[in-house]
């Protein structure tokens, strides 16, 4: 994929739970996995339980490599919790994988984790002080340790008690012996909806992970609500007061597959749109639109649409090479962009082109596909951006570079377009992103990586620690 050659943004994780009797829960957790493989590539795992035992299989890689030869299995299972992962608190390690399973006063519980805890590191710190012992580098065992040491009765109370004393972004997926709980953080960052099967119910981090296995949406959850499900039927409860909502605008621009459908908004009516508005600001001229694949593609297709100029295919991307291929090294990296693009020479050779992607990071990959195009005979190439410049990183569950790395902190817009050696560039405004979402309110969205408004405050850190926040203190 492209986005693992180094040039994008990574989302954390996707999250995914059912409950169901007469139905085989790890089968179809298993294909909502599959359904969320794109939120993260580093890990998958699948906790079971039949009511009595719990049990979970995690490893590292694709959801097709960490099952490769069996799915878990409990005879009478019932309930469970799936979880793929993209690393951005904690190395990509065995021992960071999730979900967790802990055994407490309450007997044992199952956690999924989708975000990044903005305090995590002062809440570590006190719960260490006190005696706590961590078995892992990622914020997702704060909760656990929070709901442990709760003096709360039920499980919910304990939870929503521990999520009223973390700051940031979270969707979470709880099970216990007799119990699917759902939450999602007041703000809204991260997606996390409901469906419906015939005997049963399904919570995950995007509406297609219900499609892949039949279940009917019923809605999405909301900020700062709460669902337990059990057998006496699904409960709401919201734990947090109403807050300002600051939804993550890059779930419409990149994040989420465009088959989703995120608080009522479809991902593809938005991308599109913002093609359509890319085409009107950026009025430029050229013989064909294409996209860098897949992530630039719906973009791509809604500015030919606004220009009337034909979209082609004019960069084809090798799917057949797996991640062992993408190294993190800048020269392994060039070498991955020719093994995973290439231009098709009789496409684009003596044209003009416009090609269209969805963001830019560090630049270095956008400049070698520029050059790329160029060499296969390209006479012109004006790069369109479907997101206004990144010029800030990201805490609420991105794996974003430091501020120093980013193109758009140290350089203009006319600085990256030299840089990456285009004949023109033009990224979609902040006002042209909020236009194209139709169905939710363009306010209740972030756009901290843009602009610098960040609505959660973030907790202290050593500087340039970054996701090794927890693994890089000393002693």
């Amino acid at each position: 994929m492209y986005e693992l050659l180094g040039n994008k943004w990574h989302e954390e994780c996707g999250v995914y739970g059912v409950f169901a009797h007469d139905e085989d829960v790890s089968a179809l957790t298993y294909l909502g996995l599959y359904a969320l493989q794109h939120r993260g590539q580093e890990s998958a795992g699948i906790a079971v339980t039949d009511g009595a035992w719990m049990d979970v299989t995690r490893g590292m890689g694709l959801v097709n490599e960490v099952f490769r030869h069996q799915v878990p299995h409990m005879d009478n299972q019932y309930i469970a919790i799936g979880h793929v992962r993209y690393s951005t608190t904690g190395s990509s390690l065995l021992q960071n994988t999730q979900p967790l399973i802990v055994n407490y006063s309450g007997g044992k519980i199952s956690l999924a984790h989708n975000g990044n805890l903005t305090n995590a590191m002062e809440i570590r710190k006190k719960l260490e002080d006190d005696g706590t012992i961590f078995q892992t580098s990622i914020d997702t065992e704060v909760i656990l340790n929070l709901i442990a040491r709760s003096r709360k009765e039920t499980v919910e109370e304990r939870l929503a008690d521990s999520l009223n004393q973390v700051k940031g972004a979270y969707c979470i997926t709880l099970m216990t012996e007799n119990k699917l709980i759902g939450a999602r953080d007041p703000q809204g960052f991260r997606p996390l909806c409901l469906g419906k099967l015939e005997n049963g119910w399904v919570l995950s981090s995007e509406s297609c992970g219900l499609d892949v296995i039949g279940a009917e949406f019923v809605r999405d959850i909301e900020p700062g609500e709460m669902v337990i499900i059990d057998d006496s039927g699904i409960k709401s409860v919201h734990f947090a007061p109403k807050q300002q909502l600051a939804s993550c605008i890059f779930e419409y621009i990149y994040f989420a597959r465009p088959d989703s459908v995120i608080d009522g908004q479809s991902v593809h009516d938005a991308r599109f749109m913002m093609g359509r508005i890319l085409a009107r600001e950026s009025k430029f001229k050229g013989d064909i639109v294409i996209s860098v694949p897949d992530s630039g593609t719906t973009a791509a297709t809604g500015y030919a649409y606004e220009a009337g100029i034909p979209f082609v295919e004019g960069l084809m991307k090798n799917r057949y090479i797996g991640r062992t291929f993408i190294q993190p090294t800048q020269k392994k990296r060039d070498t991955a962009v020719q093994l995973k693009l290439n231009a098709i020479r009789s496409v684009v050779e003596g044209k003009s082109v416009i090609m269209v992607d969805d963001s830019i990071v560090r630049g270095t990959t956008s400049g070698k596909i520029v050059k790329m195009l160029r060499n296969a005979g390209a006479k012109e190439v004006h790069m369109c951006v479907s997101s206004p410049p990144i010029g800030f990183p990201c805490y609420y569950g991105i794996d974003t570079s430091v501020r120093k790395e980013l193109i758009a902190a140290k350089k203009s817009v006319e600085e990256i377009r030299q840089y990456i050696e285009a004949d023109s560039l033009h990224f979609l405004s902040i006002e042209g992103l909020k236009e194209s979402l139709t169905a939710v309110n363009p306010n209740n969205m972030c756009y901290a990586c843009f602009n610098s408004d960040y609505p959660v405050e973030q907790g202290k850190q050593p500087e340039g620690s970054g996701k090794y926040v927890f693994e890089q203190r000393k002693c």
